[in-house]
C-alpha cells in the first residue's frame, strides 16, 4: 500500500520527513491538480493519505464516509482506505492544534481569538478554539477583510500561507497594531519561526510555530493508517525533528574564528557546512574583498543577503557568516527562520584584519555591530580556544540530550 500527502504545491512540506521518522512505511509527496483528485483516490494501492491546501474541502465528496469530527468541522486532512476498499475521511488537524496550544502554554480559555484565513484549516481551528473555551472566535480572510478591525483580539492564530517558504520574509499582519494580544500561534512550520512568530518574540508575546501541530496530526494520521499507535510519541518526535532541522549559525566580528569553529562543529555533528562569504565568491567569481574594492560595500551586501537567505532557508546546516551579516534586518530575520545563532567573541587585539577592507577601524565596527550581534544571538561564546566544545555542549543541553 502507498501513503503520502496530496496538495497543490508541496515544496515546503516536511510531512515525508515526519512519517519517515515514525517509520514502517513509505510516504511520498503528490503535488496534483484538482482534476486529478478522483483518479488518485480511486487507486486501490492507496492505503491512506493526508490532504493539504487547497483540497481539504474538495476531497470530502470523494470520500465514501466521513467520521463525525470531519463532518462537524467541514474539513478533511486524512483519508484512510478501509478493509472493504471504501474511503473514510477524517480530521487529525484538530488533534494537532490542541497539542500545539497545550505545548506552547498559550491559553485560549476566556479569550477573544482572531483566526487569520478562511480555508479548511480555519474551520478546524475554529472548532478547536471552542473546545479550548475561547470567549469569542472571529475569522478574517486577508483577501476580503480587515484584520485590524479586530483590534481587541487577545490570541491570534495564522492559518494562511503568508510567510511560508519560499516567501519567508512576509507576515500576514503587524502585531504592533493589536494592543491586547497575549499569544500568537502560527500553523506554518517551514520556516520553523515565521516572521510573524519572530515579531511576537521581539514584542515579548508568547508564541509558537506549527511544527508541533504537524507532528501531532501526522502521528494521529499514522495511527489511522496502520491501526496502531506509532512507537515514537509526539513529544519525542517533535524534539527530534527540532534538533535535526535547526541550523547552527555563527556571527561575530571579522577574524573572530567563525569559519574555523563552524568547521569543527560541522565535522563533530556530521552536518553540512556552509560559509556565506565562500558562497558569494563561488556565485560571483570574486572574493568579498574584491567586490568591495571594485564595486563598493553595497554591492557586496546585496550578494551577501542573497546567500544568507539561501543558506538559512534550508535545514540542519552549520553556517558561518561574515562579520557584517547582521547589518541588514532581512538577514537577521532569515537567521531566525530555522537557526540557533551563536555570537563568537574574541578580544579586539586578537582579531585578524588582514585582507579585510572594512576592518580598518575595528573599534568603530565593534560599536556599531555589538547591539546587533546581541539582538540576534541565542548564545554568546567566548572564543578562547575551546569555542567548538562550548558550542557542542550548548547544542546538546539546548535540545535536551
Amino acid at each position: 500500500m502507498k501513503y503520502g500527502l496530496i496538495g497543490e504545491k508541496l515544496g515546503h512540506s516536511l510531512s515525508k520527513r515526519v512519517h519517515e521518522m515514525i517509520g514502517g512505511y513509505a510516504y511520498d509527496l503528490y503535488p496534483i491538480g484538482s482534476e486529478e483528485l478522483p483518479r488518485f483516490l480511486a487507486d486501490p494501492k492507496l492505503g491512506g493519505c493526508n490532504v493539504t491546501i487547497p483540497y481539504k474541502q474538495a476531497v470530502m465528496p470523494l470520500c465514501d464516509a466521513l467520521c463525525p469530527r470531519a463532518q462537524a468541522i467541514g474539513s478533511v486532512n486524512t483519508i484512510v482506505r478501509r478493509e472493504d476498499g471504501s474511503l473514510l475521511g477524517d480530521n487529525t488537524d484538530i488533534e494537532g492544534f490542541l497539542y500545539l496550544a497545550r505545548r506552547s502554554g498559550i491559553d485560549l480559555a476566556g479569550r477573544h481569538v482572531l483566526i487569520l484565513g478562511s480555508g479548511g484549516t480555519e474551520k478546524t481551528l475554529r472548532c478547536a478554539a471552542g473546545l479550548l473555551g475561547a470567549k469569542s472566535v472571529q475569522t478574517v480572510s486577508l483577501r476580503r477583510g480587515d484584520p485590524y478591525a479586530y483590534a481587541k483580539a487577545e490570541i491570534i492564530v495564522n492559518t494562511t500561507p503568508v510567510g511560508m517558504y519560499p516567501k519567508g520574509a512576509e507576515r500576514p499582519v503587524d502585531l504592533a497594531r493589536f494592543p491586547h494580544c497575549l499569544g500568537v500561534l502560527d500553523v506554518i512550520y517551514n520556516p520553523l519561526r515565521s516572521c510573524l512568530v519572530q515579531q511576537a518574540l521581539s514584542l515579548g508575546i508568547p508564541t509558537a510555530g506549527g511544527l508541533p501541530m504537524l507532528v501531532a496530526q501526522a502521528l494521529a494520521s499514522s495511527a489511522l493508517f496502520l491501526g496502531k499507535e506509532p512507537d515514537l510519541g509526539v513529544d519525542a518526535t517533535t524534539g527530534s525533528l527540532e534538533k535535526e532541522l535547526t541550523n547552527l549559525i555563527f556571527v561575530g566580528m571579522p577574524g573572530c574564528g567563525k569559519s574555523t569553529v563552524a568547521a569543527l562543529v560541522a565535522k563533530a555533528l556530521r552536518r553540512p557546512l556552509l560559509d556565506t562569504d565562500a558562497m558569494v565568491a563561488e556565485t560571483t567569481g570574486r572574493s568579498p574583498a574584491e567586490i568591495i574594492s571594485r564595486d563598493g560595500e553595497a554591492a557586496f551586501r546585496k550578494a551577501e543577503s542573497e546567500m544568507i537567505e539561501k543558506a538559512c532557508a534550508g535545514f540542519g546546516a552549520v553556517i558561518a557568516t561574515g562579520g557584517g551579516s547582521v547589518l541588514r534586518q532581512q538577514n537577521r530575520l532569515a537567521m531566525g527562520w530555522n537557526g540557533r545563532v551563536y555570537w563568537l567573541q574574541r578580544d579586539r587585539a586578537l582579531l585578524c584584519a588582514q585582507g579585510r577592507p572594512l576592518s580598518v577601524d575595528l573599534p568603530c565596527l565593534e560599536a556599531e555591530r555589538t547591539p546587533l550581534y546581541r539582538a540576534v544571538a541565542g548564545k554568546v561564546i567566548q572564543n578562547d580556544g575551546t569555542a567548538a566544545e562550548q558550542v557542542l555542549e550548548d547544542y546538546h543541553a539546548y535540545f535536551g540530550d
